[in-house]
């Protein structure tokens, strides 16, 4: 059992379960749409054993990975179950799942996907990604066939026009190197490349369009004193790197980057890119700095929506405020990745008596890239939402024609439920709610996983 500790990411809403659960046709109130057949699953750490409360960073705790399965309008099963890498296999007596590798142990703690029927835990950071069963049992630990040559990320971007997924990756014994990878609808690696940066920076994330992969080299370095200090997480900012974003064709080599200067920040998250003739435009959360006092977690000034245009012909990139609400965890309909958008949404974050981040809030924000407004879905007093997802009424669906999956924690009964909204009712009851016998802790990204995908 982990032990609590003065360190806010192992307490709270934060703090890790104990134990792994089967529950079987669970309570729904209201109706759950009938075209609702897949999983709804959803990563975030989870402590296996006892952590330093100094050192202790949330991204680091061992992976988690829960889901629900809804079919013919019932929720017919909700799990969890720890990915078994070499950390957790050893707490629980176990043996660990083969294919980890020796130098690059991995967590696989951030998001959970589908690729080629199987479904894939992920990490950034040099992990390998872990197959896992349809029941979340860990299979193994994948290079993908044979065709990873090194780990992966944890936010590789699927062109909905291919089923490639594009990647962004790195990996604190690889440094000056961002490793560009492409991996084919049919679950192997189709093209990868290096690129040159002239640091170790973290690279959480990245974004497509529909020519162009965009790559994030910003001021958070690998820190080899803060390594020395034990730190679990040893990357810091860095005033004297600069913040640049890099653009190249889908599938390009390392000479065809053509990078752009801003003012120094960081993105975990990018909301969506698209092309507007020879602009790149770029739609992000943009937090002001990182790791700069907090060792534990991101916590330096509050995250908003901004877009970056990159101007190809004439090399310059100017960058706007679009909403100062703070949020984390943007999505778009997946189907609109790399494409000209209308909406995005993220979790709207609570703030303390100094304006910093003290937490997620009750409410989910949408923005209308249409008209340039935001609205605040509030899921009441004592609730938390985590991030959301949506998964269309049809493939031909409009955007907004569909329904959006989110885990909110009640406060009242210590507990978390699956709600689905109606797209097309944003601010109404919710289409359903699925009752879940546990608390989900407060953890990182899902998806849905159609039956058949």
């Amino acid at each position: 059992m982990t032990d609590i500790v003065a360190n806010r990411y192992v307490e709270g809403l934060y703090a890790p379960v104990t134990e792994e659960v089967t529950a079987l046709d669970l309570e729904v109130t209201g109706t759950l749409p009938a075209e609702l057949d897949g999983r709804y699953l959803r990563n975030g750490p989870n402590p296996v054993g006892p952590v330093d409360p100094a050192h202790h960073h949330w991204f680091t705790g061992e992976g988690m990975v829960h889901g629900i399965r809804l079919r013919d309008g019932r929720a017919e099963w909700y799990r969890n179950r720890w990915v078994r890498s070499t950390a957790v296999a050893e707490a629980l007596g176990e043996r660990p799942a083969p294919g980890e590798g020796d130098d690059q142990r991995s967590v696989a703690n951030t998001n959970v996907i589908g690729l080629a029927g199987k479904t894939l835990a992920i990490v950034e950071a040099g992990g390998r990604p872990a197959e896992l069963t349809d029941e979340l049992d860990t299979v193994c630990f994948s290079d993908l066939d044979g065709t990873l040559r090194h780990g992966f990320t944890a936010h590789p971007k699927r062109d909905p026009r291919t089923g490639e997924l594009h990647a962004a990756s790195y990996w604190w014994q690889r440094p000056e190197v961002i490793d560009y990878t492409v991996v084919g609808a049919d679950g192997r690696v189709s093209h990868q490349v290096d690129i040159p940066v002239p640091g170790n920076p973290m690279v959480h994330d990245c974004s497509i369009t529909e020519t162009a992969m965009v790559l994030y080299d910003l001021p958070v370095l690998f820190d080899l004193p803060l390594a020395m200090e034990g730190y679990a997480l040893p990357y810091g900012w860095s005033d004297d790197y600069g913040a640049r974003l890099g653009v190249l064709p889908l599938a390009g080599s390392a000479d065809q980057v053509q990078w752009f200067e801003i003012e120094p920040c960081y993105v975990f998250h990018p909301i969506n890119a698209f092309d507007d003739g020879d602009r790149v435009v770029i739609d992000v959360v943009r937090h002001p700095r990182m790791f700069v006092t907090d060792r534990n977690g991101p916590n330096e000034g509050p995250p908003a929506i901004w877009r970056y245009v990159l101007d190809r012909a004439t090399g310059r990139a100017t960058e706007t405020a679009l909403d100062d609400r703070a949020v984390e965890f943007p999505r778009v309909d997946e189907r609109m990745v790399g494409r000209h958008h209308r909406f995005s949404w993220a979790t709207g974050l609570d703030l303390d008596a100094e304006g910093e981040v003290a937490g997620p809030g009750n409410g989910l924000v949408r923005h209308d890239a249409a008209t340039g407004e935001s609205q605040v879905r509030s899921f009441g007093p004592g609730r938390t939402v985590g991030e959301a997802v949506f998964v269309p009424r049809a493939d031909d669906a409009a955007e907004d024609d569909g329904w959006y999956l989110a885990l909110v924690h009640d406060a009242a009964t210590d507990r978390s439920d699956l709600v689905v909204i109606d797209g097309q009712d944003w601010l109404g009851e919710p289409a359903a709610t699925v009752h879940l016998p546990v608390r989900v802790p407060l953890g990182f990204h899902g998806n849905w996983v159609a039956t058949g995908t």
